[in-house]
């Protein structure tokens, strides 16, 4: 990396972090000073940021693209816990308690990522301690969200979970039509068991009796989701 690309990027963290919810509350100093301790890194779609148990204990902030957060069994089995998107933040608990990582993170996309060591984020801390209370705040919402999962994966069967993620990924990502229903990104019946905790063979025929109810449509492309069907089905 030339040293015009780096003062590139550094440009570019300097201008994203202004805008980042648990950073708002420095002043410009303390967030140009904050900028000048991240590294840059680039990971390619596939790439695997850290695996779950690696001893790593840095904050990682996306600047650009989408990684996906999930824990992998030695079959090859893959759940996947969260998705985070450009301005969200991950590797937030060892940086907190110093233990090795929990789960894995993946590259879903070409990603940009902002990367700050523990020892730097200590010193933050130190210096404005409302920084740990914000990034606290955020983390109390992933644990609600965690909570949600697990109810999900106890008590609905596979189609209501997919019911529910697809609201999720409209909420986060999705677009409302004209026709009562809300377009969402397709995503390959493998990655829809990953994201339910359920088999893909479960999920294959959970979709064939969403279609069936006309709950959903499946597209090119994408899926069509109907807009009243948590009421028909969740409810």
């Amino acid at each position: 990396m030339t040293l015009e690309q780096q003062k590139t990027d550094r440009e570019l963290i300097e201008e994203f972090f202004r805008n980042l919810s648990f950073l708002k509350v420095l002043s410009p100093s303390r967030v140009n000073q904050l900028v000048k301790d991240f590294n840059i890194l680039k990971a390619g779609k596939g790439d695997v940021v850290f695996y779950q148990s690696d001893p790593s204990t840095d904050l990682y902030i996306i600047i650009n693209g989408t990684v996906r957060a999930s824990l992998l069994n030695d079959e090859g089995q893959e759940l996947v816990l969260a998705t985070f998107r450009r301005g969200d933040f991950f590797g937030e608990m060892s940086l907190l308690d110093g233990r090795p990582r929990s789960a894995a993170v993946i590259a879903v996309e070409d990603s940009l990522l902002a990367v700050l060591k523990r020892e730097e984020f200590l010193h933050a801390v130190k210096g404005d301690p409302m920084i740990a209370i914000e990034l606290l705040s955020a983390l109390v919402q992933r644990l609600r969200m965690t909570d949600e999962m697990v109810e999900s994966i106890a008590f609905l069967d596979v189609g209501q979970r997919l019911l529910r993620l697809f609201h999720q990924m409209a909420e986060a990502e999705g677009e409302k039509g004209r026709d009562e229903f809300f377009r969402v990104k397709k995503l390959t019946h493998k990655e829809l068991a990953a994201r339910t905790g359920a088999s893909r063979e479960a999920v294959s025929k959970a979709m064939k009796v969403l279609c069936f109810r006309d709950m959903i449509k499946e597209g090119d492309g994408c899926i069509l989701v109907s807009l009243d069907a948590d009421r028909r089905f969740i409810k």
